[in-house]
């Protein structure tokens, strides 16, 4: 996808990014920079009384980050 399909590119595109990277170590790094931008946003949007749909997306982006480290570390 585009940046321009995506619905929250800030975190979604390094997320694309990540899912994309086959080099081990270098995934490795990608998932600390990524795992840190959706854990910040997540944060931003606590104090909210929206964001539902962000919310959802980014506990999705957390499984999709558990199942690359499983990948990498196995």
């Amino acid at each position: 996808m585009s940046e321009e399909e995506l619905r929250f590119p800030e975190w979604q595109k390094p997320l694309q990014d990540l899912i994309l990277e086959f080099n081990r170590e270098k995934l490795l790094e990608k998932v600390k920079k990524v795992e840190a931008m959706i854990i910040e946003r997540d944060r931003q949007l606590a104090g909210s009384s929206g964001g539902q749909d962000e919310r959802m997306a980014l506990g999705d982006a957390m499984s999709i980050i558990r199942v690359l480290i499983d990948r990498a570390t196995n």
